[in-house]
């Protein structure tokens, strides 16, 4: 018994030493971090594990983790500029649009200018504006609701002065796009004056459910509802006679 405590007290202090030595090791380099550029040779007989369970020198681990760095900073940069090329685009078209807007003369051109370039030049599949108003004035142009009609049908989206996109339901769908046909997603934007009355609402819609969601920039169609609320205020519904 003796000298089992004696051998398992002298494994104690080895490790005890191990441990010290190995924080004296530490301790050092971090006091001279020029160690490794004084003695290079060093750098070649130290080791590092590898994932797959081999050895590696630590100039080899330093290689991969830069290789690795490099590899992810190159994924980060194709990503920022796809997303600057996709921004250029959509800034090319939104211009386009403001200025096409700018030629109306009538409300009735105004909304027909909207829902024609959403289409065809953003390729959006479904597009409406809807005026607050009598809806005997609509035409195939123009389309009027009364406010109450509004508030009934869809009075849940018109909360917010931000856009609201995602999954609609059936009945809101259907509202805002007649002639869709079938169930799918949108982004919805209030129209509202300077003393924060709603005049009216617009909606890009999909076919596809996850096409709007609540995680994408929507700076674009809060630009296009400022553009369109000014412009309203000084146009007549139809050309005079």
């Amino acid at each position: 018994m003796p000298a089992s405590n004696d051998a398992a007290a002298r494994n104690n202090d080895k490790n005890n030493d191990s441990a010290l030595n190995d924080e004296q090791v530490r301790e050092h380099l971090k006091s001279n971090s020029d160690f490794f550029q004084r003695h290079p040779d060093m750098l070649d007989s130290l080791q590092v594990s590898h994932a797959s369970g081999s050895a590696v020198s630590l100039v080899e681990k330093q290689i991969s983790v830069l290789r690795e760095r490099n590899t992810e900073l190159r994924h980060r940069l194709n990503a920022l500029t796809a997303t600057a090329h996709d921004n250029d685009k959509l800034y090319d078209r939104t211009r386009h649009l403001v200025l096409k807007l700018l030629e109306s003369k009538t409300l009735s051109s105004l909304c027909d200018t909207f829902a024609s370039h959403m289409r065809d030049s953003f390729e959006v599949e479904h597009a409406s504006m809807i005026l607050f108003g009598d809806p005997a004035e609509s035409s195939a142009q123009i389309r009027f609701e009364a406010p109450e009609t509004v508030k009934l049908e869809i009075g849940g989206l018109l909360n917010s002065r931000k856009p609201l996109c995602g999954v609609l339901r059936e009945t809101e769908f259907g509202f805002l796009f007649p002639t869709a046909g079938e169930l799918g997603s949108a982004a919805v934007m209030p129209l509202s004056d300077a003393d924060g009355n709603h005049v009216g609402v617009i909606a890009i819609g999909s076919s596809d459910a996850s096409r709007y969601h609540s995680g994408m920039g929507t700076l674009f169609l809060l630009y296009i509802a400022d553009v369109l609320v000014r412009l309203m205020a000084h146009l007549p519904t139809a050309n005079s006679a």
